[in-house]
């Protein structure tokens, strides 16, 4: 009898390890929780690199790199800033939130990378090109017009093309050197009402291009929104660049739209793209490609399928997001990639040398809020849950300066320190409803604090919570719950913040000692 009863648990384990290891075989959607959006992507060889939008933040356009498709890790920027105008510089009443530079192109053409994007913020169009995308630099072109939402593409004969625009989409040859259009080339509108496919009434026209070539047909995929409906993919064909062009609508599932297409060594196809989801984000999705008369079929029975046979999501940790302790070693980046700042940074402001181990942030000038100040220094949050933990040193405030910890969209969230007169004032700030208050204000006698935002994505709860320990071991709850939204002034979802600005007096300094996730918390990609 023990015999048959250890056979049968034998039998059991073995039947729980074999579904265990099933499931660890796939990877499943999204495929990046956090805010990845307006992707493009190439493969060279057996390797995937993708571009993504962050419009205001510096540096700008992450290249990410993949070997399977579902983890990624930053590798490079296109670039440090894009323009030093007031509206980048956060400079006399100017922002660019929501815009700076917007949908990118990724391509790899005769050993070459090129990363285009356009930028309504200068009213210009950028190419980037570098020989080697992941550690090299970069060189820039920019010529006006800004051409909205373009796709980068060479032709077989050589010729190098943009097309672009929303509902009326336009193809322009450019110049042999890239440098501008080329004045005696093709220039004209190709499909007159991209959305058609998708209805008369639209509310996005169809936008978001990017155009491959597959055994002798340009497809072209764009996103658009029908009214009372929801994003949805378009695809475009023709045996000719210049068209003519016919349309399908190819998938309408839960508004997951806009991305291209990418296909493995093996010969399957995925297409690429995202989901608006709340206040996380817009987040990647890859999505099975079978082609049928010509036509790539998305999906299974026109779903986005939640699992892939594709290789298991591992943690968003360290490629995408990362604790950091402020320690570097030599020939060490100042900043890691995930960092990002808010605008571009005033580099004489903040150092990782003056104090090792520490992050400094010194103020410059006076400002009214967040939202204003300059060297804002950010990181993505993530699903379903994520959560990050400071301690900064505030010892050499100034009177009437803020530092701390915020969440960071247009109806922010912070909790942080104000020096006023002598005295430190632990304050918790909410804007859930687009009106600044500072909801909690509790003086303390010390200059070294330990601070924590704690938010919940999960279903799109979309809510954040912030606490403070006095001494790293014991955490209390401050002011009350943060409602978090995804506005379009800002166009992004929510980000980690480490903040000091001064109301008062510039020339203030404070420390931040570390930034850490809670491992608890860590993100897996397809949670």
């Amino acid at each position: 009898m023990i015999k048959q009863s250890s056979k049968l648990l034998l039998l059991l384990l073995l039947v729980i390890f074999a579904n265990s290891a099933q499931t660890q075989k796939t990877a499943t959607n999204p495929i990046v929780y956090a805010d990845v959006p307006d992707m493009s992507m190439i493969r060279v060889g057996n390797v995937y690199y993708m571009s993504s939008t962050t419009m205001h933040m510096s540096p700008g356009v992450p290249i990410m790199k993949s070997t399977d498709l579902v983890n990624w890790r930053i590798v490079n920027y296109a670039y440090d800033t894009l323009a030093e105008v007031d509206a980048l510089t956060l400079k006399n009443g100017k922002n660019a939130y929501g815009a700076g530079s917007w949908a990118s192109s990724l391509r790899y053409h005769k050993g070459v990378y090129y990363v285009t994007t356009f930028a309504s913020t200068t009213g210009k169009t950028y190419i980037f090109t570098t020989s080697d995308i992941e550690k090299g630099s970069w060189k820039r072109i920019q010529f006006q017009p800004s051409l909205h939402d373009h796709t980068l593409f060479f032709d077989d004969d050589g010729k190098a093309y943009m097309l672009y625009g929303n509902g009326k989409l336009s193809l322009v040859e450019l110049k042999p050197d890239l440098s501008g259009i080329e004045p005696a080339g093709f220039h004209q509108v190709v499909i007159e009402n991209a959305s058609l496919p998708a209805g008369t009434n639209i509310g996005l026209g169809a936008e978001g291009s990017q155009l491959y070539k597959v055994n002798g047909y340009y497809y072209l995929f764009n996103i658009t929104w029908p009214r009372g409906g929801m994003r949805t993919v378009i695809v475009h064909r023709s045996k000719k660049i210049t068209g003519p062009y016919k349309g399908k609508l190819v998938l309408q599932d839960r508004g997951i739209a806009q991305g291209g297409l990418i296909n493995k060594p093996n010969g399957n196809w995925y297409a690429y793209l995202f989901q608006d989801h709340g206040a996380v984000g817009r987040i990647p999705y890859l999505v099975p490609v079978k082609w049928v008369n010509d036509w790539p079929v998305l999906g299974e029975n026109g779903k986005v399928p939640m699992t892939l046979n594709l290789p298991p999501n591992q943690s968003l940790v360290p490629g995408i997001v990362a604790s950091d302790n402020f320690t570097r070693k030599r020939k060490e980046r100042d900043l890691p990639l995930v960092w990002q700042w808010n605008h571009n940074p005033d580099n004489s402001l903040w150092s990782v040398k003056s104090r090792k181990g520490f992050l400094r942030l010194t103020t410059g000038r006076i400002d009214t809020s967040l939202l204003t100040a300059r060297n804002t220094l950010t990181q993505r949050t993530f699903g379903p849950q994520a959560e990050a933990s400071i301690e900064i040193d505030c010892l050499h405030m100034n009177n009437g300066d803020i530092a701390g910890l915020a969440l960071l969209q247009k109806n922010y969230g912070w909790v942080g320190i104000k020096k006023i007169r002598e005295t430190y004032h632990l304050q918790m700030l909410n804007s859930s409803t687009g009106s600044p208050e500072v909801v909690a204000d509790i003086p303390i006698q010390q200059s070294t604090i330990h601070l924590r935002a704690s938010c919940d994505f999960t279903n799109k709860t979309d809510t954040a919570h912030f606490s403070y320990s006095l001494d790293g071991q014991t955490w209390n709850h401050i002011g009350t719950t943060l409602k978090m939204s995804y506005t379009l002034p800002h166009f992004m979802g929510y980000r980690f913040a480490l903040f000091n600005f001064s109301t008062v007096q510039p020339g203030g300094f404070v420390d931040f000692n570390h930034f850490n996730l809670s491992p608890d918390r860590w993100p897996r990609s397809g949670e």
